[in-house]
C-alpha cells in the first residue's frame, strides 16, 4: 500500500490543479458526506456534467484528496464537475448501503445551478472502480458510463443489467496486486453481458498509472 500511495503522489505532481474544495454535504437519510469538489476552469460558465470519482483502497480522506488532484483535475479540464466523496466507514463505496449514498449524493449535487441534470459519469480507481461498476449495475439508465481504472470482474459477476452500457477499462500490465492476470476474465465477463467495452492492458504500468487522456478523452466525447 505504501508503494501505491507513493505512486499516486508522483502522478499527482504531473497534473496541473484546478480549483478544489472540501465540502460537507447532507444527504436525505441524514448521512453527512465529506466531498472533494473540483470545478472546471472559471472561464467555463453554465452547467457542467457531473462525474462521481471514487478513490481506491478504503476511500479515506487522504486517498480521496489525492485522487481529486491527480485524476479529478483531468476531468475538470475537460468541462466536468468532479465530486470525490470520502467513504464514511473506510469501505470505499462498495456494498448496497454505500452504493445508495452515492445515488443520494448525486441528487443533492444536481440541485446546484452549475451542475447539469440528467445522466452522470461514474469513475473510480481500484476499489473505487469496483464501486462504480456496482452502482451502475443497479440503475444503468442513470449514467453515461463507467471509467474503471482499474477494476476486475469474473464469470460470477452479474453484469447482465449493463447490456449496451459503456465501460472504459484499463489495467496495468505490471499491477502489483495481480489484476493483470484477471484482465481476460474481466473482459469476458463484461463482453458476455453485452457491455460496450473499451478495454486495454497497459504494458509495464503499475496498479495506479498516469492516465492516457488521448483515449479516455475520446471515450468521454463518445458517451456524451
Amino acid at each position: 500500500m505504501k508503494k501505491l500511495i507513493h505512486t499516486l503522489i508522483l502522478l499527482w505532481a504531473l497534473v496541473p490543479l484546478n480549483m478544489q474544495a472540501q465540502e460537507r454535504i447532507s444527504l436525505e437519510d441524514g448521512t453527512v458526506l465529506n466531498v472533494f469538489m473540483v470545478e472546471p476552469d472559471s472561464s467555463a460558465d453554465g452547467q457542467h456534467p457531473l462525474v462521481i470519482l471514487m478513490g481506491g483502497g478504503p476511500g479515506n480522506a487522504s486517498i480521496s484528496r489525492d485522487t481529486s488532484q491527480w485524476l479529478g483535475s483531468g476531468f475538470a479540464q475537460r468541462g466536468w464537475m468532479v465530486a470525490v466523496p470520502i467513504s464514511p466507514n473506510n469501505r470505499s463505496f462498495r456494498g448496497e448501503t454505500n452504493n445508495a449514498l452515492v445515488a443520494q449524493l448525486i441528487i443533492e449535487l444536481q440541485k446546484r445551478d452549475d451542475v447539469a441534470a440528467g445522466k452522470v459519469l461514474l469513475a473510480g480507481v481500484s476499489n473505487g472502480g469496483m464501486s462504480a461498476l456496482e452502482i451502475a449495475r443497479r440503475n444503468p439508465q442513470n449514467y453515461f458510463g463507467v471509467a474503471a481504472i482499474p477494476a476486475v470482474a469474473d464469470a460470477k459477476t452479474h453484469n447482465e443489467s449493463l447490456n449496451g452500457f459503456p465501460v472504459y477499462l484499463r489495467i496495468g500490465g505490471a499491477d502489483q496486486l495481480g489484476w493483470a492476470d484477471q484482465f481476460d476474465a474481466t473482459v469476458a465477463s463484461l463482453t458476455d453481458a453485452g457491455v460496450q467495452l473499451n478495454a486495454d492492458i497497459l504494458e509495464g504500468a503499475p496498479h495506479m498509472f498516469r492516465m492516457d487522456w488521448s483515449t479516455l478523452g475520446l471515450w468521454l466525447e463518445e458517451i456524451r
